[in-house]
């Protein structure tokens, strides 16, 4: 995965040739794309190799399951271009590990604490302990909510080095430059930029106030 933008594009398209068209318009702005269910489903599989030939994928799966299953699904996405998995850790520490296992050297990242405001009934409660699961089963970094960006602040304390990427910046109110300042280094920007008349200045907008803020970075 790049890190020059610091901006993960959310591309929670349901049309497949729209999707490929919003990636093509934002690939060399964006340092990945995260692609979930709904774009899978709706296409097939082979999304994932089709956007990994425009920037790196992470497929945000949440894969929460045993850990014969979690190996199952992950490897699938890596043997298909995934340059990372999204899972949950709330199924224990063997699943977690079993994901970092069939990622074979790609990236795992567990979700801590989730951006919607539902996130702060269940899984802000459990969040420091998956991320300190999520160090201790060496995964590559953790899911931290932009929209609560003091949660940000206080995981990175937690991690160490790991990676965090931090969705819900645009659409669900997060700002990109809080966020990065508090310790993030990933925003996931979706609606903001996929739903846009023009996409690509949606993304440049995001990219612009980073900059602004780090002119260093």
């Amino acid at each position: 995965m790049r890190k020059e933008s610091r901006v993960i594009l959310a591309l929670d398209e349901v049309r497949g040739e729209r999707a490929l068209w919003v990636a093509g318009q934002v690939a060399d702005l964006v340092d990945a794309i995260k692609i979930n269910w709904p774009l899978v489903l709706s296409t097939s599989p082979e999304i994932i190799t089709e956007l990994s030939k425009l920037a790196p994928v992470i497929c945000d799966f949440k894969v929460a399951d045993i850990p014969n299953t979690v190996s199952l699904i992950v490897s699938q996405a890596i043997k298909r271009g995934a340059d990372g998995v999204i899972v949950h850790g709330f199924t224990g520490s063997d699943s977690v590990k079993a994901a970092v296992q069939a990622a074979e050297g790609r990236k795992i990242f567990v979700v801590t604490e989730m951006s919607h405001p539902g996130g702060t009934e269940y899984t802000a409660s459990a969040a420091e302990s998956l991320a300190r699961m999520a160090v201790d089963c060496h995964a590559s970094g953790i899911i931290a909510p932009a929209t609560r960006p003091e949660r940000v602040a206080a995981l990175r304390r937690i991690i160490g080095d790991l990676l965090i990427l931090s969705p819900g910046v645009g659409a669900q109110g997060g700002s990109a430059s809080i966020t990065l300042g508090k310790g993030a280094d990933y925003v996931i920007v979706g609606r903001s930029i996929y739903g846009a008349e023009d996409p690509r200045e949606a993304a440049l907008q995001v990219v612009r106030e980073i900059k602004s803020a780090f002119p260093q970075r």
